[in-house]
């Protein structure tokens, strides 16, 4: 499948938009001495879902240090200001995030990235909503993430990497046998299972097949034996299960089967103990960002993350290409909000 990196022009011009709320979040926590702006963000740091939330943070702060650049430097344009990055480690639960928010928001965070999945943000948007904290999230891509105005999203909502997934499959794979293997107690499954079925062709979905599973579950071989006859098998789930059914299906499943994912998939080429090379199926999924790029923007960024992080243990993925473009918008915005007559006045404690 194509993929694209996002282009940080398009984001300025849509950031546009978001001066007004922005400019008015986050009025009782404020930066130190008027001349810093904390950033943070609530991710897995350790867990199944690590390799998101280190990719984000690592990301992030790159965008940090050239920002911190550009203002030390001074100049027309510049705000006069230094920035600081602090992110917290959530696990990907959700029950972890009242004491991450809390203790960003305590050591003076102004502004945020929210959090890097799904099910943690739904928790952290309702928090920041209370404290009128600003947030684009690089990757929490659940369609109600953004449901207050102080919310916004840089990457795909789930309904749109469902029915965007649903309209490949329309033009790629009639007459194949589909199959679904989705996390039936995670709203991210759920989400982007329901707006794939919702735009799948009807010939698509009749003799469809499906297998689930929950939280805790990673023995998935009644999951394998009743979708080891399909031609393609959608997952909207995260790479570490995947990668489970995966090492769970060789042998079963259809070597010539295909696996394909959304943006949960991203980061299953780098796993502990998994080698995807093994894997005789076909592994595809849906993502605005090429780590492979050679050319432009993208390989720019690739190399100095390479060159700053080992991309062994800590890869660079599209998680990680979001949270550096949302810094950046922030910025950008941040500027566009100064050109524009606005003031952010600053304190240093929280309310």
């Amino acid at each position: 499948m194509k993929k694209t990196f996002a282009k940080l022009l398009c984001l300025v011009l849509a950031v546009m938009l978001m001066v007004p709320c922005f400019v008015s979040c986050g009025e009782t926590n404020y930066a130190e001495n008027n001349t810093k702006i904390k950033i943070g963000v609530s991710g897995p740091l350790s867990g199944g879902a690590a390799v998101y939330g280190i990719a984000v943070k690592n990301a992030a702060q790159i965008a940090i240090n050239e920002i911190n650049a550009i203002e030390a430097a001074g100049g027309a344009g510049t705000l006069g200001m230094q920035f600081e990055f602090v992110a917290k480690d959530d696990e990907h639960k959700a029950t972890n995030v009242s004491t991450t928010y809390s203790s960003l928001y305590e050591s003076g965070m102004q502004i945020s990235l929210g959090t890097v999945t799904t099910a943690p943000g739904l928790e952290f948007k309702e928090l920041a909503n209370d404290d009128n904290v600003f947030i684009l999230t690089p990757s929490a891509s659940g369609d109600d993430i953004p449901e207050y105005d102080n919310a916004f999203q840089m990457c795909f909502a789930d309904s749109n990497q469902g029915s965007a997934s649903a309209v490949y499959f329309n033009e790629n794979y009639q007459g194949k046998q589909i199959g679904i293997f989705y996390k039936s107690d995670e709203d991210y499954s759920t989400g982007i299972r329901k707006t794939f079925l919702d735009a799948l062709d009807a010939s698509l979905k009749n003799g469809i097949k499906e297998a689930s599973f929950q939280e805790g579950d990673n023995d998935f071989s009644s999951q394998v034996e009743a979708l080891k006859t399909c031609d393609v098998i959608f997952m909207p789930i995260y790479y570490t299960p995947a990668s489970q059914f995966m090492t769970k299906g060789k042998g079963i499943v259809k070597d010539n089967a295909i696996y394909y994912g959304c943006d949960g998939l991203d980061g299953i080429d780098a796993i502990d103990g998994f080698d995807i090379t093994t894997v005789p199926q076909e592994v595809s999924y849906l993502s605005h960002f090429n780590s492979g790029a050679t050319t432009g923007a993208a390989k720019t960024f690739i190399d100095k993350y390479n060159a700053e992080y080992n991309e062994e243990t800590e890869p660079l993925n599209q998680f990680g290409a979001a949270a550096y473009d949302c810094v950046w918008a922030i910025y950008e915005a941040l500027k566009v909000a100064k050109a524009n007559g606005k003031e952010f006045d600053v304190t240093t404690s929280p309310a």
